[in-house]
């Protein structure tokens, strides 16, 4: 009997997870078409800032958003999660980014609701800024230039 409720209790659990689980979702501009992107992780990039100032990386890690919070932080369990070893993610509509064969954009509500970004994992392609510190100069960096993000 121990076997059969252990077997139900791993049923239950995957059928609970797979319920919460979001489809990747692709967005991407025309703006980024021309440009090379170096792809680097979350730790590299904030450990070595100065050096990738005005370069066009692709990093991923979790983002957070909220009133005056548009932030990417580091998604380990192992490392600092704060606002100084974050990076503010300035979108604009400058490069409107689009799911590619829908038309429809990032921020654009989808049956009836907006697309919720929150606490899911992103990655993202834009040019680091490292002397724009985002919200109250908080933030490690400011990613701009926002031309691609793939949302887990």
């Amino acid at each position: 009997m121990n076997a059969a409720r252990t077997v139900a209790y791993l049923l239950i659990s995957f059928l609970l997870c797979t319920g919460c689980t979001h489809k990747k979702k692709l967005y991407t501009s025309e703006c980024g078409d021309a440009i090379h992107y170096k792809k680097v992780s979350f730790i590299h990039l904030i450990d070595s800032i100065k050096f990738y100032d005005k370069q066009f990386v692709e990093v991923s890690g979790t983002y957070h958003e909220g009133k005056h919070l548009s932030a990417l932080v580091n998604d380990s369990l192992f490392t600092d999660h704060g606002d100084s070893h974050s990076l503010w993610v300035n979108f604009t509509q400058d490069c409107p980014l689009v799911m590619p064969g829908t038309g429809k954009g990032l921020f654009e509500p989808e049956d009836g609701s907006y697309l919720q970004m929150n606490n899911r994992i992103m990655t993202i392609r834009g040019r680091v800024d490292a002397k724009s510190k985002g919200h109250l100069k908080a933030y490690c960096a400011t990613i701009s230039d926002v031309s691609m993000v793939e949302l887990e």
